[in-house]
């Protein structure tokens, strides 16, 4: 009876200093990066670089944000959650002035690639998501990770017409500047968040090593098809993320439908992503990520056959959005659900990590096709495709935490 008033008590308040300051992180680590594009065609006309060596870079990005999440998730698990995310403002600041300042393709590749990437993994949804788990109910958790990626999505809202508006005032250079002197806000609005973060919510007696969760996770078949499903949608966002502002140029549409659709994007995110979380708290969250990729591979292939028009654009934006990161939620729901939350940060990492392999792929691939063949149409038809393959994997995954020895329930 204690422990159910106890319980009933600690669903009752959320802490909302923690989730506030952790959105705004969020918002500040998305933001940027989901603008790169913009940046592409005014950066290629100065340099006389081609489209493959901008998209290298940021297929770069992506891999060193997938390489260095789990590994920041870690860090924060061990170490404390502000410690990481101080660490990230600092080298995100430093790799966009590298960008900026870049006289070759190697200090483009370094400073937008892999610094960028870095401080993105070390600021990332799975960083603040852990600690948002480590300070909420069980079930509560699927609302907090949605709120989390919704001020994601706020940061590709409002950092899609402040980018462009910035190169348009500025210039691309000192654009990149600006936004770098602002990721050096990162630390404080992190302070919040110091320390472990793991003293909110009572957590399971069960005592692991970081090598002996990550073997465990590893030989889960749940972990592994949900991990393999979330490659799929690294691919699809990362290239539209990155090549839709040049295909829009490209079919002959005003530029300034770019902004506006990436926009929409980040705006019905919001909404996707709160209903995601609202949605993962009372249905089956595999199931509603098996419909979540096919309605983009539905999404993809009618805005391919349909007439492209400023019209068909702002609809295929608004309806995207709406998918964009609703699959973030579920996906680092299952994860606690499966194992728990004391490894969170890196087990998460690792399916994130999966996702920036699809993203390299989905970025370097749109470059390099379309120098080759002069059109994104075949990267646009393989991700429809991979789209069909991630709902088929989604649909077997177990909603349930894996059998441990004396584990209590999660």
């Amino acid at each position: 009876m204690v422990a159910d008033v106890h319980s009933q008590s600690s669903s009752a308040r959320l802490p909302w200093l923690i989730i506030i300051c952790g959105c705004l992180v969020a918002l500040l680590t998305f933001g940027p990066r989901s603008a790169m594009g913009f940046f592409q065609l005014p950066m290629l006309a100065e340099k006389g670089w081609d489209r493959t060596t901008f998209g290298l870079a940021m297929a770069i990005q992506n891999l060193a944000w997938g390489l260095g999440t789990p590994i920041f998730g870690a860090l924060a698990d061990k170490y404390g959650t502000w410690r990481v995310l101080a660490l990230s403002g600092v080298m995100y600041a430093a790799g966009l002035v590298l960008m900026a300042a870049a006289t070759s393709q190697t200090m483009l590749h370094v400073g937008g690639g892999v610094l960028v990437g870095l401080g993105v993994a070390s600021g990332s949804f799975g960083i603040v998501l852990a600690a948002f788990a480590r300070n909420v109910a069980p079930e509560q958790r699927s609302f907090v990770f949605g709120l989390g990626t919704a001020a994601g999505s706020a940061g590709m809202f409002l950092f899609a017409p402040l980018s462009q508006g910035l190169i348009s005032q500025y210039g691309w250079y000192d654009a990149l500047v600006i936004m770098s002197v602002m990721m050096l806000i990162i630390p404080v609005f992190a302070i919040p968040l110091r320390g472990n973060a793991s003293s909110g919510i009572t957590q399971t007696t069960y005592k692991q090593t970081a090598t002996e969760a990550l073997k465990e996770a590893l030989g889960h078949r749940s972990y592994l098809l949900l991990t393999s499903g979330f490659f799929v949608c690294g691919f699809q966002v990362a290239f539209i993320t990155a090549h839709f502002p040049a295909y829009i140029s490209d079919i002959g549409i005003d530029a300034r439908y770019a902004v506006i659709a990436l926009a929409l994007i980040g705006f019905f995110n919001i909404i996707g992503s709160l209903a995601a979380g609202f949605i993962g708290q009372r249905y089956s969250k595999p199931i509603f990520l098996a419909w979540i990729y096919l309605g983009r591979s539905v999404l993809v292939t009618a805005f391919l056959l349909l007439p492209q028009t400023p019209a068909t654009v702002i609809t295929f934006a608004i309806i995207m959005g709406l998918l964009w990161l609703s699959t973030v939620p579920p996906t680092n729901a299952l994860v606690a659900i499966m194992f728990g939350t004391a490894h969170l940060g890196m087990l998460g990492g690792v399916v994130f990590f999966s996702h920036q392999i699809g993203s390299f792929l989905g970025v370097w691939l749109g470059g390099y096709l379309y120098d080759q063949f002069g059109s994104y149409d075949g990267v646009w038809w393989l991700g429809v495709v991979l789209g069909v393959f991630a709902a088929f994997v989604h649909w077997p995954i177990e909603e349930r935490a894996v059998e441990r020895p004396l584990a209590p329930a999660q």
